[in-house]
């Protein structure tokens, strides 16, 4: 839940998730509309299907892997999560990279190859470091001592380089170039994905939404009906062909923006009132809908 989302965010939620999933088997025996209902408005909704994915494996293989190379068997499990909780939890001979790593390893040995080109030298340079006895020792807390001194030491900018404990075999200190590792590549501006959805309520006042498909932008969670997402704008015709009734009064409510990392989302909304939601849509709770459609829901 950590991934790109604040602690304060996700403090009540993972209480409320593991209140409702307390263990594997039982994230492994729910249904995936229950876990996507648990993780609406928390974001990146691949983590939720992968982590459903992941507790079903475990659940089938008997228990969690205990080496680097079953945990990258689980469904999304890459290389730095699997060698952490194997260094960490197994005491296994890894050094997970991530951005704090990296970072560091730039600086030690004055890599001056851009981001991600570098990336593997980098991973190779820090698992060296499992060629020394006190650091293949106690695996996991060489691995935390190397996080919290990028986190706090070697920081992306102004590094605190005199206390840092390697100040005497940074190559990158030494050659006065710290602060410029590691070599980013330029930004490249977020593509733009245009769509049109439809806030239609029943006579009672609730939306209608119906099932995202999978796999995608949030797949498999819940939506407000419209378009699928593309590079330009939809015409007011081509987007009443993907209207959910027929007759509707349709009046246009606005636009709604929404940023993801190598995205951003503009989205027309729609919105109109019939007697009865049409087949394919079930009421929706705001709750249960991701932040983007939530956001449609202020517009009428």
């Amino acid at each position: 839940m950590l991934q790109q989302t604040t602690v304060a965010a996700v403090g009540p939620r993972y209480r409320r998730f593991l209140a409702r999933f307390p263990n594997a088997d039982a994230l492994a025996a729910a249904e995936w509309d229950a876990v996507a209902a648990e993780w609406a408005g928390l974001g990146y909704y691949a983590r939720a299907r992968n982590l459903h994915a992941a507790a079903r494996a475990v659940v089938a293989a008997g228990g969690f892997p205990r080496d680097a190379a079953g945990l990258r068997s689980l469904p999304g499990i890459g290389a730095y999560t699997a060698a952490a909780v194997a260094a960490i939890a197994y005491g296994e001979a890894l050094v997970p990279a991530d951005g704090n790593v990296e970072r560091v390893m730039a600086r030690i040995f004055a890599v001056e190859t851009p981001l991600p080109a570098a990336k593997p030298r980098l991973a190779v340079l820090a698992q060296g470091f499992m060629d020394e006895a006190d650091a293949r020792a106690a695996p996991g807390d060489f691995a935390q001592a190397l996080f919290d001194l990028g986190a706090t030491i070697c920081t992306p900018r102004r590094p605190a380089c005199a206390l840092c404990p390697w100040l005497s075999a940074c190559a990158g200190r030494a050659a006065g170039i710290q602060d410029s590792l590691p070599v980013k590549p330029a930004k490249q501006a977020r593509g733009v994905l245009h769509g049109v959805h439809f806030l239609l309520r029943d006579a009672q006042g609730r939306a209608g939404a119906r099932r995202r498909p999978q796999p995608g932008l949030f797949g498999g969670m819940l939506e407000l009906p419209g378009t699928a997402w593309r590079d330009t704008p939809w015409t007011d015709a081509e987007a009443m062909a993907h209207a959910p009734a027929p007759g509707v009064n349709w009046r246009d409510a606005g636009d709604v923006g929404h940023t993801l990392t190598h995205r951003e989302l503009v989205l027309r909304v729609f919105a109109g009132t019939v007697a009865a939601l049409p087949g394919g849509l079930v009421p929706v709770d705001p709750g249960d809908l991701p932040t983007v459609f939530r956001k449609m829901l202020a517009l009428g």
